[in-house]
């Protein structure tokens, strides 16, 4: 089996019963603001277009680049679609032209003469943009998992499939925490780091349970090549940013896991995978130039930067015309007000007003009366600024998922009164009305969480009320703060309080000697 790094999350995977394009990106993606790191043009996108197969694990735009669907990958290729509980992503290709699709089950392995595949999906709000999927491969000669984004819960039916002999797998995730908020520098610097720690910490739990003899970091990071992100490149001109590269990730990885080997995957990079034997070839960049991409990260950054403005410019000349605020305030509670009235669990949830600053539109939405209206004064709990032509874009293409468009475009500004709300983020991304109920409905399935396990000491839960992880694994406690290694949530166990955001406590007593001990404390008064 042999597969070629196409950059970000992209891969060829040639194998003995045909052939696999996977989540190819040529970008920019998210209105202009993400390029593959390192450069990825000059690869040969016409063979590749060729594949037997089309694989696009979820519909982020860092995964799913329809203008180079258009321009290189063929009709009537077969496309693998996840089992998604909406048929967004399906929707998407079909008015691509793609029609040629194998609807997989979750995780139920397919078999096409050699080749054994099996797309295993993710279904919950925060989960991508409702949605992301690892792709297992086997053609008898080899075995691998692509994971790239996606965040597998049930690793054990992940395993079924076998163990794989070369992991693929994210390292450093999108998301615009702490970057674009409003917070003091040293406040954005301190949040960065952790975020940065906590990634780490996620892709080493899983690179330690997977347990694979050979890892391939990928997923990132980014280019910001626009002027104004260009500073939140890797870790940041100010170390204020969140995005770990290749090489950075593979040096802490030799220092947490020794005894498996850690490989960089670039553009061009060619993996051959024979049982447990790896070679691995880099073809499109010499060593000197893969040492200079990285050794002198700034000074490459800024060669893209000064050659690229012009895809930047065709990005900027695509967006619609600003809608003058009035009209552009009446097409959102025409859009919004319906949904909202549908999302009782997230206007709980959010349980305040939120103000959005748009060009000269100065607008709130009030979660709890499911209503727009002009800004008052009135206080908030969150605040954003955002461009107007970005809306306006949003507004005709008929966006449902903000996150994955202005969000991640990281072209906006934010500041908060408290901690982070998953529901206005969720309700931000699910501005449909399939969306909408899907989550409705999940939240109240979520909501019954009977079965309790015992974790140092501690009567808990055994389900993570943020996306159900089995707390036993994943679980662990330090002076009496649960945390949860998938996200890094955090709860005091003493009062069950969610640490990390508004909402989702967790079920949880002292156990054992530890209720023993609580026990005599309060008898000796």
């Amino acid at each position: 089996m042999k597969i070629t790094g196409l950059g970000h999350a992209g891969m060829f995977i040639e194998t003995a019963g045909g052939s696999i394009l996977c989540d190819p990106v040529i970008g920019p993606s998210f209105f202009g603001s993400w390029f593959p790191f390192p450069d990825n043009r000059a690869l040969d996108w016409e063979r590749f277009g060729r594949a037997d197969f089309l694989y696009i694990s979820h519909r982020h735009r860092d995964h799913f680049d329809p203008a180079m669907l258009e321009r290189y990958v063929s009709k009537d290729i077969r496309v693998l679609l996840p089992e998604y509980p909406t048929d967004d992503l399906e929707q998407d290709l079909i008015a691509l032209g793609y029609t040629n699709l194998v609807r997989t089950e979750a995780g139920v392995p397919l078999q096409f003469g050699d080749l054994k595949l099996m797309v295993t999906p993710l279904r919950a709000p925060s989960d991508g943009p409702i949605g992301d999927s690892s792709l297992s491969v086997d053609d008898g000669t080899a075995s691998i998992l692509n994971q790239n984004d996606s965040h597998p819960l049930d690793l054990e039916k992940l395993f079924d499939f076998g163990k794989p002999d070369a992991y693929f797998t994210q390292v450093s995730g999108a998301i615009w925490w702490p970057m674009v908020y409003d917070l003091p520098q040293d406040a954005k610097q301190n949040f960065a780091q952790l975020k940065r720690d906590a990634q780490n910490k996620r892709a080493m739990y899983y690179i330690e349970k997977v347990d694979a003899a050979h890892v391939f970091p990928m997923a990132g990071p980014p280019m910001f090549l626009r002027e104004a992100l260009f500073r939140y490149n890797g870790t940041g001109l100010d170390n204020d940013s969140i995005f770990t590269d290749q090489r950075e990730f593979l040096a802490h990885m030799k220092e947490q896991r020794p005894e498996q080997n850690g490989y960089l995957f670039l553009p061009g990079t060619e993996v051959e995978v024979r049982g447990s034997d790896v070679t691995v070839t880099q073809t499109l960049y010499t060593d000197a130039e893969i040492d200079r991409i990285f050794g002198d990260k700034w000074d490459y950054l800024a060669e893209q930067r000064d050659s690229r403005q012009a895809e930047i410019q065709a990005e900027e000349a695509s967006r619609a015309e600003i809608i003058p605020p009035a009209e552009m305030l009446a097409a959102l509670k025409e859009w919004w007000e319906p949904l909202l009235r549908r999302a009782r669990t997230i206007r709980n949830g959010v349980g305040g007003v939120v103000r959005f600053r748009i060009g000269e539109l100065d607008m709130v939405v009030d979660f709890p009366k499911a209503k727009l209206r002009e800004y008052a004064g009135e206080e908030c709990i969150y605040w954003y600024t955002i461009p107007a032509d970005l809306v306006s874009t949003n507004i005709r293409d008929h966006e449902i998922d903000w996150s994955n468009s202005i969000f991640l475009s990281m072209q906006f500004e934010v500041g908060r009164s408290g901690k982070f709300n998953e529901f206005l983020t969720t309700f931000l991304k699910c501005l449909s009305r399939d969306r909408i109920e899907y989550v409705e409905n999940w939240y109240a399935e979520q909501s019954d969480q009977t079965e309790d396990a015992e974790i140092d000491g501690w009567t808990v839960q055994r389900r993570c009320p943020h996306l159900r992880a089995d707390l036993t694994k994943t679980g662990k406690i330090e002076d009496g703060v649960l945390t949860c290694s998938l996200h890094d949530w955090k709860w005091d166990l003493a009062s069950g309080r969610c640490l990390t955001t508004t909402g989702h406590p967790i079920r949880s007593t002292p156990s054992g000697e530890r209720a023993a001990a609580a026990a005599a404390e309060v008898a000796a008064g």
